[in-house]
């Protein structure tokens, strides 16, 4: 369990500042927040608050940050507000900024913690959880398995690549990285697309994390896809620098080297990524070349820690985002919801996307994935 997307991200538990007010993106966000706090919680798993700022380097990020804080009060995002350098140093010495937003709500967690949880309840309310069971079909049955005396009760087959079957009445797929091809099976169009892009993080040695104490995010460019890179505490005391956005040659490759022949033909030959591309050419360069060259990607880091050196630097673990995208090259960021064609149309529902930040969030979005099922099967 968590052994992917939800055992190599950042840790954060966000707060729900960046998102449009109003959104879907945004109430589930804020909602979602508050929900994980209260899980965690009730089951007593470890978190921080630990705060969180976003930090203004130069003078032109100032009406760009003083719009978030506009659109976090919107949301009604918690504890808000504006500050000054001088309280910037208070909160982090070693921060330098000229302005900041933060926000103190914002906290840090260990998500393979909250997914093993998860895990325990459902196996609680009867369920069963089955890891290493590689789905390769999906498909109606036309008759009952045998020895079974419950007819077509549960008319909905799914084969894994070991011939072992799983006999349903409904089926809900949450695939993240495969989710466009789990949900191909049952027939349903390709659209839209993953494709990975590998996140790298640098780690500060053990005898610097005494630089950083909370979130130190940047303020973000609307040019760009992806945030940039930032500081972030961990729960076992180590501080994660980055990460930054490239494409992985492999849907689940966390090393530069990892490569797959089908993952990488798709992501290339897919008009999306290449329209993409296009459009963010020098962005992407940037980020390829600060993957290699540690140099690079110090010299961002010290635009808000400028005691960091290279000799503070570790290379760190990798993340790999299932990034959805359209076939006109943009960020797929909403809920997509799919089910087929035919009679398994009626009995299957992917969720191909969930909104980012889909940690923190996981708890909300919950909510609206069984109204979503409740509906559509009548339940």
């Amino acid at each position: 369990v968590a052994s992917h997307q939800s055992g190599h991200n950042s840790g954060v538990i966000h707060s729900g500042i960046y998102y449009t007010p109003g959104s879907l993106k945004a109430r589930l966000c804020v909602r979602g927040a508050a929900l994980l706090y209260g899980y965690c919680d009730l089951k007593r798993i470890p978190y921080k608050q630990c705060g969180k700022l976003i930090v203004a380097v130069q003078h032109q990020e100032i009406p760009r940050l003083q719009a978030l804080y506009e659109r976090g009060l919107q949301n009604n995002v918690p504890g808000l507000r504006i500050i000054s350098a001088k309280e910037i140093r208070e909160k982090e010495p070693y921060c330098k900024g000229i302005m900041a937003l933060d926000s103190p709500c914002t906290g840090i967690v260990d998500y393979r913690q909250i997914a093993q949880s998860y895990s325990n309840d459902f196996r609680d309310a009867g369920g069963s959880v089955l890891t290493g069971f590689e789905v390769s079909d999906i498909n109606m049955v036309n008759e009952s398995p045998a020895g079974s005396e419950q007819g077509l009760e549960y008319p909905v087959v799914i084969r894994n690549t070991k011939g072992e079957a799983v006999y349903c009445k409904y089926v809900l797929t949450c695939a993240g990285l495969f989710s466009d091809r789990l949900s191909q099976i049952s027939g349903c169009s390709s659209e839209p697309r993953i494709v990975p892009f590998r996140g790298d993080y640098l780690v500060l040695k053990p005898e610097k994390c005494y630089l950083v104490k909370g979130n130190i995010y940047p303020v973000p460019d609307p040019r760009f896809p992806f945030l940039g890179v930032h500081f972030t505490p961990r729960m076992d005391g180590n501080v994660w620098l980055g990460p930054n956005a490239v494409l992985a040659f492999k849907r689940e490759g966390y090393r530069l080297c990892d490569f797959d022949a089908r993952d990488f033909g798709e992501a290339v030959t897919y008009s999306g990524l290449r329209k993409l591309v296009l459009k963010n050419l020098v962005y992407g360069m940037g980020e390829m070349y600060r993957a290699v060259f540690l140099r690079a990607q110090l010299k961002e880091l010290q635009k808000f820690i400028p005691d960091l050196s290279i000799n503070d630097l570790l290379r760190g673990p990798s993340g790999v985002r299932a990034q959805a995208l359209d076939r006109d090259g943009n960020l797929v960021d909403d809920f997509v919801f799919d089910g087929g064609i035919g009679d398994i149309g009626s009995r299957v529902l992917h969720v191909r996307n969930a909104p980012s930040p889909a940690a923190t969030s996981s708890l909300a979005i919950a909510e609206m994935i069984a109204s979503e099922v409740e509906e559509r099967f009548s339940l």
